[in-house]
């Protein structure tokens, strides 16, 4: 007898149909609360851009690519079961109709043979991943969930009901087995297993079972719109309408015209977002990833990135304002870091939501303080620190440093920025680079007193025309020289000319001073820096590290070859096995985990409780390496940690940047 199975087994056609009309009902009962939401969705602006919906369902779906990468505590392991193990069944489910109803369109039922076989063989056994990974997520849920998840007792039984389905589904196998046994039965080796653990059963045993089991099945459709389960069906559409194009380190501009017909800066409301910004927010899962990477929060601050996904998806359908909804508290916390985006299984961009918020407060007149001070000084200065533009030459004196503006025609722009102009340790910084370049013989110049701030800081703390105008000036400085090549120590500077002045036709090859230093050690032109084994950790910035994917570089001048990029993480276990190896020494967060110094976001100039600094945190973090050097690579850095370090120990350690340490290794080198 060839090896199949008889569909609908015992069924008659009067509870066949009643099957039919019960599974589009519950079809119906899904799919019409996410009518609804669709119809929340378009209260927001069309989106902009051209989605690559089978690269971001392939990449963020199918490939779970954030998932994997999460770091062991946050149960990536459970959920890559479950959603494996689901997606298995999915397939089986599918397979399986196509070759039931076959027939109806003229080809055979190919659910037979040595095809039956191996996939009564695959997928029973894909099947249990489901399986254990519910247990596994209703066991974490009850003894051992992480206090940024959300818990309600609602979770408790979406997962008992998602078990419910699992385990029904094998005993209905079992119970198949058990009636109407076949030679063949152990190619599912699970339901075989089961099945002789039951007696033979008749036919009415058997159906009370099939029932059973498809009751639960309809309640799980019934239910998906209504509790987190939604997101099974909503990160497919967030995946695949993202913005695939736009770097994490570009926000959106807003034109004039923009403004003149909604007769407002940036968001007030939910339906000011875009479409698929309030589209991404019924995919949140609530797992608490973004919460527990927000350095803000991880010091005790009002932001939760999680709530403010939760409460922007609310003033949609209330019509509250966001800065209502989500506090102004909140918001201004943010500091911009993108942990939580990096960490966000389903894409949510919370840093776009946030600023554009800022936005609309700064516009309104709602920003004081310090920050409102930081514009000022911007607007008036071209400098955040309020400097002078004629302070920007200060630095160079005696340094044979060359100016544009003398030199007219060169290779390289050596970009300063507003902190290595005038922050005293930034400017050890900036002439340690101007020394390394000097001896490579690099044909390079700085603007001086003509250069101007980027505008970063104005941008991310929500003057959005005060950074046009701060671009628009450089752009057009830069194409009087004929500027093609940028290197700058400061990844804030860094991220806007290579990620956002292309928004107003600059477009440069933009490089890290470390990404730059590198290639000069490479080509023999320098030596890279030697330090002693166990003596040194080096700080990752937000905006090198996590934003622009860049690790390798700083450790590869450093003497250490990681190769953190594009690096599957968690990488634990791998340092672990390479500390032996490696002369530095890495805390508990870094490469694209790095913790954020507490800087960005315009967060630097803002006041904040002492005991709600991220750079105090981050700096025990580093201290508990027990490394008396700290190398970092950006001025915002530098600062934050000089006061984070001094404020968490009496001890004499050393904060330098990799520019120095290579300065120290050339001036030794004959």
């Amino acid at each position: 007898m060839e090896p199949t199975r008889v569909e609908f087994l015992h069924l008659p056609e009067w509870q066949k149909a009643l099957f039919y009309a019960l599974t589009f009902v519950s079809m119906v009962l899904m799919a019409y609360p996410i009518v609804k939401r669709i119809r929340v969705w378009r209260q927001g602006k069309p989106i902009d851009w051209k989605p690559d919906i089978w690269g971001g369902i392939s990449t963020y779906i199918l490939g779970q690519k954030k998932v994997r990468t999460s770091r062991p505590k946050s149960g990536a392991p459970m959920h890559l079961l479950i959603f494996y193990g689901f997606l298995s069944l999915f397939v089986a489910t599918t397979l399986l109709a196509i070759a039931t109803y076959a027939p109806l369109v003229g080809i055979p039922n190919f659910h037979r043979g040595l095809y039956y076989l191996v996939y009564e063989a695959t997928f029973d056994v894909l099947g249990m991943f489901f399986v254990i990974g519910v247990a596994w997520a209703l066991v974490r849920r009850l003894f051992f969930l992480p206090k940024a998840a959300t818990n309600t007792a609602q979770d408790t039984w979406v997962l008992a009901l998602l078990l419910t389905v699992g385990v029904t589904g094998y005993l209905l196998e079992a119970a198949r087995m058990a009636n109407d046994p076949q030679p063949y039965d152990v190619s599912a080796p699970v339901g075989y297993a089961l099945a002789q653990l039951i007696p033979r059963i008749g036919a009415n045993t058997y159906l009370i079972v099939w029932w059973f089991h498809m009751i639960w099945v309809w309640v799980f459709f019934a239910m998906i719109p209504h509790m987190r389960l939604r997101h099974i069906v909503m990160a497919i559409f967030s995946a695949g309408g993202q913005p695939q194009t736009q770097p994490w380190g570009e926000l959106k501009p807003i034109s004039m015209e923009e403004v003149e017909e909604t007769g407002q800066i940036g968001v007030a409301h939910a339906k000011d977002y875009s479409r698929w910004h309030l589209m991404s927010l019924d995919a949140c899962m609530e797992c608490g990833r973004c919460t527990e990477v927000c350095p803000a929060n991880g010091v005790g601050k009002i932001l939760n990135p999680k709530r403010v996904a939760q409460d922007i998806r609310a003033a949609a359908v209330s019509g509250a304002p966001i800065a209502e909804a989500v506090t102004e508290d909140a918001l201004w916390a943010c500091t911009t870091c993108n942990a939580c985006v990096e960490a966000c299984p389903v894409l949510i961009r919370h840093v776009d939501l946030i600023v554009d918020a800022r936005r609309n407060l700064v516009a309104e007149g709602k920003l004081s303080g310090t920050a409102a001070v930081v514009l000022r000084q911007t607007a008036s200065t071209g400098n955040a620190w309020g400097a002078p533009a004629g302070s920007r030459e200060d630095w160079m004196k005696d340094l044979g440093v060359p100016l544009a503006r003398e030199k007219k025609e060169f290779e390289v722009l050596f970009w300063v920025g507003c902190a290595g102009a005038t922050d005293p340790g930034a400017v050890r910084t900036t002439k340690a680079v101007a020394e390394l370049l000097n001896r490579a013989g690099v044909d390079y110049a700085c603007l001086g007193q003509e250069e101007q701030c980027t505008g970063d800081a104005a941008r991310r703390i929500g003057d959005e025309f005060l950074f046009q105008e701060m671009a628009q000036a450089n752009v057009a400085t830069f194409a009087k020289y004929g500027v093609k090549k940028i290197v700058t120590p400061c990844p804030h500077c860094f991220n806007t000319l290579k990620n956002e002045y292309g928004q107003f036709d600059g477009d440069y090859e933009v490089q890290h001073h470390s990404q730059f230093l590198l290639g000069l050690v490479q080509q023999g032109k320098l030596v890279g820096a030697e330090l002693s084994p166990g003596q040194t950790v080096y700080h990752d910035p937000c905006y090198l590290a996590r934003v622009n994917d860049e690790s390798d570089a700083p450790r590869e001048l450093l003497g250490d070859e990681s190769h953190l990029n594009g690096m599957p993480s968690p990488v634990t276990e791998w340092l672990d096995q390479e500390r032996g190896r490696r002369k530095l020494i890495e805390p508990e967060h870094f490469g694209r985990k790095t913790l954020c110094c507490g800087a960005g976001g315009g967060r630097m100039w803002m006041e904040e409780p002492p005991e709600q600094r991220p750079s105090n945190r981050r700096a025990e973090e580093l201290l508990a390496t027990g490394a008396k050097t700290v190398a970092l690579g950006c001025p915002f850095c530098r600062i934050m940690l000089d006061a984070g370090i001094k404020a968490v120990t009496d001890e004499e350690i050393r904060l330098v940047d990799l520019a120095e340490l290579l300065q120290d290794a050339n001036r030794k080198a004959p």
